[in-house]
Formats: C-alpha cells, sequence, structure tokens
C-alpha cells in the first residue's frame, strides 16, 4: 500500500521532496563511443548500431510514413487532438513588431524559424504517437523548413501519424545514434539546429554531451505529478496518481491532502483499482518507490510543498489556487481537468522539464523552433541623443574605438 506521510514529519517529506539526480557518469561512458563513431562515419556508424540496438533490418535508417490501415476511430482522435495542439501553438506564437520609441529611435523584433529541427520520440515500454505530434506541430506552426523525426520502434501507429502530419524525413534509430546523427548530419540524416523530445538515460546523456552541437529543448528524467486536494472523489484521485505511475517504475505520483479522511479513502482506491489495472506491475513498483500521499495541516501549506516540489505536472483544486502556484510544468485546475487530457487531447505540450527543472523554464512550445531577432533603426537626431552615454559608458569600460565610431558620425 501507497505510504501517507504527515507534513510535519520533515525528515520524511525532505526525502519525498529530494530530487532523484540521474546519474548519468555511466552513460556518458557508453555513448560517447557511439557519438564519435556516428561523427567520423556517418551512415555507416549509424547503421551498424541502429540494426544492434534498435533492431533495424533494412539498409537504411530511412523510413516511409504511410497512414494505411490506420484504424478510423485513432484517425478521428488524432484530428481532434493535433487540431487543439495546432490552436494553442498559434496563441502561443510571438509576433514581429516594430515601434517608433522615441522620435529618430525605431526598435523592434523579427521572428524566424529554426532551419531544422529533430524530433526524438521514445519507443521503449510504450508506444508515444502523442509525443509526435506534441513534438512536430509547434515546428509545422512556427514555420520550420526541415522537420525530421526518429524513433527506435516505429510502429504502424507511429509511422500513420508522422503520415497524417506530413513528416516526410523519418528515421528508424534510437539512443546515443539518433542525437549523435542529428547533432553532425549523416548522408541520409538532416543535420539540426534543435532538438527536442524526450528519452531514456542514453538519450539524455547524448543530449547533454552534444548540447552546443545541437540546440536541445531540455534534459527530462522521470514523470511526476503533484496533486493538490483539499477534497474530491478518491477513485477519481486515485485514477489520475495511477496515471501517472503506469508510465515508469521511476515515475513519481503524489498527493497532498489536508485530510487524513481523503488520504486514507484515496490509499484503498489505489489498492482497489491496481487489481485490475493491466498495468499494475509498473504502477505499484512506482507508488511503493516514489508514491506518497501527505497529509498537510492546510490547503496553503500543500500549496507551498507543490511549489518546492516543483512538479512536472500539478493539479489544484480551482483557480483561485493559480496565484500561489510558482513552479510548475503544466497546471491542471479542477476535477473535470484531469492531466491524461493534457496528454493527448487539449492542446497545451506535453513535453515538460522534471527533476525541478520547471523552476527554470516552462515545457517545450513554439518558441523553441524559433529566433527572435531584434531590430534597430536610429537616424542622426536619435544618434546624437544617444551619443553622450554612448561614449561615456565606452570609455568607462576602456573601449576607445567604441566611443569614436559614434564621434565619427558626429563631428
Amino acid at each position: 500500500m501507497i505510504r501517507i506521510l504527515r507534513s510535519r514529519d520533515r525528515r520524511q517529506l525532505a526525502a519525498l521532496l529530494r530530487r532523484r539526480i540521474q546519474k548519468l557518469d555511466c552513460a556518458l561512458a557508453v555513448v560517447g563511443p557511439i557519438v564519435e563513431s556516428v561523427r567520423r562515419h556517418g551512415d555507416r556508424a549509424l547503421v551498424r548500431h541502429a540494426r544492434r540496438l534498435d533492431g533495424l533490418r533494412g539498409p537504411s535508417v530511412r523510413v516511409s510514413p504511410t497512414d494505411a490501415g490506420v484504424p478510423a476511430d485513432f484517425r478521428r482522435a488524432f484530428e481532434l487532438a493535433s487540431g487543439h495542439i495546432w490552436e494553442y501553438c498559434r496563441m502561443q506564437m510571438p509576433r514581429s513588431w516594430s515601434k517608433q520609441v522615441r522620435q529618430g529611435i525605431r526598435l523592434g523584433q523579427i521572428v524566424r524559424p529554426l532551419d531544422s529541427v529533430a524530433a526524438y520520440i521514445p519507443g521503449g515500454r510504450y508506444p508515444l504517437p502523442s509525443t509526435l505530434m506534441m513534438t512536430v506541430i509547434p515546428a509545422q506552426v512556427a514555420g520550420v523548413k526541415t522537420i525530421s523525426a526518429a524513433s527506435p520502434a516505429p510502429g504502424p501507429l507511429m509511422l500513420g501519424t508522422a503520415a497524417m502530419l506530413g513528416v516526410k524525413n523519418f528515421f528508424h534509430m534510437g539512443g546515443a545514434q539518433a542525437i549523435a546523427a542529428f547533432a553532425f548530419g549523416t548522408e541520409t540524416v538532416p543535420r539540426a539546429n534543435r532538438l527536442v523530445g524526450p528519452g531514456n538515460i542514453y538519450v539524455a546523456a547524448a543530449k547533454r554531451l552534444l548540447a552546443g552541437e545541437v540546440g536541445i529543448d531540455f534534459i527530462a528524467g522521470p514523470t511526476e505529478i503533484v496533486i493538490v486536494a483539499p477534497e474530491g472523489n478518491p477513485a477519481w484521485l486515485a485514477a489520475d496518481m495511477l496515471a501517472q505511475a503506469e508510465h515508469d517504475p521511476e515515475a513519481t505520483a503524489v498527493l497532498l491532502a489536508p485530510s487524513a479522511r481523503l488520504a486514507r479513502q484515496v490509499a484503498l482506491e489505489l489498492e482497489r483499482q491496481l487489481a485490475t489495472l493491466p498495468t499494475r506491475a509498473v504502477a505499484r513498483r512506482s507508488l511503493a518507490a516514489n508514491g506518497a500521499i501527505v497529509v498537510t495541516r492546510s490547503l496553503d501549506e500543500a500549496l507551498e510543498i507543490a511549489n518546492r516540489f516543483a512538479p512536472e505536472h500539478l493539479v489544484v483544486p480551482d483557480a483561485s489556487c493559480l496565484d500561489k502556484v510558482s513552479s510548475a510544468g503544466s497546471v491542471f485546475v479542477g476535477p473535470w481537468s484531469p492531466e491524461a487530457a493534457g496528454d493527448y487531447a487539449s492542446g497545451p505540450n506535453h513535453v515538460l522539464p522534471t527533476g525541478g527543472a520547471v523552476a527554470l523554464r516552462g515545457g517545450l512550445s513554439v518558441c523553441d523552433y524559433l529566433k527572435v531577432i531584434s531590430v534597430q533603426q536610429i537616424n542622426r537626431r536619435g544618434l546624437a541623443y544617444l551619443a553622450p552615454a554612448i561614449t561615456t559608458l565606452a570609455r568607462a569600460e576602456g573601449l576607445e574605438a567604441h566611443a569614436r565610431s559614434i564621434e565619427v558620425r558626429l563631428p
């Protein structure tokens, strides 16, 4: 049964909040030679690794997506979900603008897409065509010209989703070899300006190793949810915890409830639902190792603990709590906003930072596929106005040529 803690048990609470740091050192030792071989030998090394590690059987990692045989219900689900994701990305898009801020000084910005991006789609325990939608659609909205995707296990639904999205560059490759191929480019695989998408510890290690060679979104670890619930339906709350726990034995599902009665009810409900859950082996291990129900002294304390945890997914009881949320990847408000809605169809991106990284940045968005370029246009009058400040600051820094580049224009 899941453990029930009290917030006053400071040692146990601190252990729960302590982030599990991914141990990438051993993984880096494994991925280093793979990355170097792909850098040096391109397709020859890539195909060799894909055959050994990804089950590739053909002569090339390139595959041709097709939506032939995609079930009608899946196609309808794709159309609804992809439409919502597309619309949300459109609302996220920053705009180019230009404004005269002072006579003689016009400032602005122009927004341009990256030339090439690549999406990594995991293929381990579960196929994730939803992640393909979440990583490709923002690139399409941004206007990226070359969009590529890779998976170590591209099954029919994955390839069908790629075809329905119009992805032409799809590759059967995974792990460090896929990350290296996108970072350096090969004879078959286009080089990417930015690589996005989650993956296992070897993918994370390769992304860390190659950050700078290729832009990355972030290095994500096991998935997380924190639910803040002063009251609620125990069956619904338990179902939401299990929806996260079934991802991975390392997943974290935590309920913060200022009610000992509700805590006991949810714990019993978890056991009841686990009995019939097909993924119970994974979910039970996750709950035993990383799950907890914490009985807090108040709703405010529950929210304070949630902010300290800085979870990937945060569920709050109502919109009045939003002003008190400072760190979360994605927030789900009220009992009718389950986290699974965000995983698939509501619109916001489900590729999110974990391990407390949401304290530093938000989740994947259309902005990750864009360059925002500043623009400044100054005439003689504007430069004369700025000149005293420019020359004074330049000379304070010992950069005489900077100052002279202003003065030569204003004799």
